[in-house]
């Protein structure tokens, strides 16, 4: 004989936003009191920690999120450009394209760095790590060279260090970090990357600066960015780039020549 079990379905809601006909709630701030009030940076700082930022949190989220929008005709430009030359008409699907190449190697470094510093370190932060529980120097160089030695035994790239084009600093990166040690952040993960960056240049033999992603990384830890979202901040910020790339392709465009030569070349060879 079967028994059959009475499930009560499980209520679908969520805490993130309600509407009325004549109101729109997110987090408990009224939206449209916020337009004109609030940043998109700000709001997106809403969206992640459930209210808005200090003046020193809006400071420096705004500076990480400002950083990846824009950085030349990199692959993910390329790739939405390409979309847009094949499907002019689906602006959205040539964004999406661009964004899915954002993972271990392009911006999506990010987690990485994110990963390293909140896995290794105590929790960052101001408000959540007294001055006497922060690591001392020498215990941050200690744990960067352990970490150091680990990804050179795997063969594995430490996310967040080296770039092709901006050496041997990268100036994105070094704003960012002194940024914030100028707010008053708890600097252990900026101390932590920049120790990572020292000791991996010095074994390797090669200049590896901390990158934008890596400070970011970083920072996004100190702020209390969970490491499996900060990725995220990437994806936020690129999206506003390639809509500005797909504005210039469609102005000046650039895919079909891409095409043209990449055609002819393969074809010679």
């Amino acid at each position: 004989m079967s028994t059959t079990v009475s499930r009560t379905p499980k209520t679908i809601r969520s805490a993130m936003s309600r509407s009325t006909p004549s109101t729109v709630t997110v987090f408990g701030q009224d939206l449209v009191a916020m337009l004109g009030t609030v940043n998109l940076g700000d709001f997106a700082y809403l969206e992640l920690f459930k209210r808005l930022p200090d003046e020193r949190e809006s400071t420096l989220f705004n500076a990480l999120v400002v950083t990846l929008v824009e950085h030349g005709v990199t692959p993910s430009a390329i790739a939405a450009r390409m979309t847009y030359l094949g499907a002019p008409e689906s602006l959205q699907g040539a964004v999406a394209s661009g964004i899915l190449g954002l993972g271990n190697t392009f911006v999506g470094t990010i987690e990485g760095a994110a990963k390293i510093c909140q896995e290794r370190l105590p929790q960052s932060g101001a408000d959540r790590i007294s001055a006497d529980e922060r690591m001392s120097d020498e215990q941050i160089n200690a744990l960067a060279e352990g970490i150091v030695a680990e990804y050179s035994t795997d063969k594995r790239m430490i996310p967040g260090l080296g770039h092709p084009v901006h050496k041997p600093v990268d100036p994105r990166a070094q704003k960012l970090l002194r940024l914030g040690r100028e707010l008053g952040f708890d600097d252990s993960s900026s101390r932590l990357v920049e120790a990572l960056s020292r000791i991996a240049s010095e074994r390797s033999g090669r200049v590896l600066p901390v990158n934008a992603t890596g400070a970011i990384g970083a920072l996004a830890s100190t702020l209390g960015v969970p490491a499996h979202v900060a990725r995220g901040l990437g994806v936020m910020a690129r999206a506003i780039g390639l809509v500005g790339h797909l504005l210039e392709e469609k102005a000046d465009p650039i895919a079909t020549t891409v095409w043209n030569r990449i055609e002819a070349e393969v074809s010679e060879s």
